[in-house]
């Protein structure tokens, strides 16, 4: 089972940027997608965003446009570039992965990081 280790979380004012990292621990084989999600106090965990081995992109309504998805596979690296930052964005934020398609549920999680934006 792969891990999944999360940083770049903090508080930031509205309107401000953030990057979060999530490294996973080993290669592996094959086309694994991989995504953010994050989960809000009193709200379910909502997918933020997935990106496809070969680098394809898709992103939750509500942020499409100020956030960016990027992979590195051969660092082992998935970033979360987030601009025009809201309250509402204000979440505990996973990088998870799944093999194959997006579409799938995902199979493993990293911990989380918080992500806090002030009025």
């Amino acid at each position: 089972q792969v891990q999944l280790v999360e940083s770049g979380g903090g508080s930031v004012p509205a309107g401000g940027s953030r990057t979060l990292s999530c490294v996973w621990s080993a290669y592996r084989p094959g086309a694994w997608c991989m995504g953010w999600f994050r989960q809000a106090p009193g709200k379910e965990r909502e997918k933020v965003a997935t990106i496809t081995y070969a680098g394809s992109r898709d992103y939750a309504n509500s942020v499409k446009g100020r956030f960016t998805v990027s992979r590195d596979n051969t660092k082992r690296i998935l970033n979360l570039q987030m601009d025009s930052l809201q309250p509402e964005d204000t979440a505990i934020y996973y990088c998870a992965t799944v093999l194959g398609a997006c579409s799938q549920r995902f199979t493993d999680w990293g911990q989380g990081t918080q992500v806090t934006v002030s009025p």
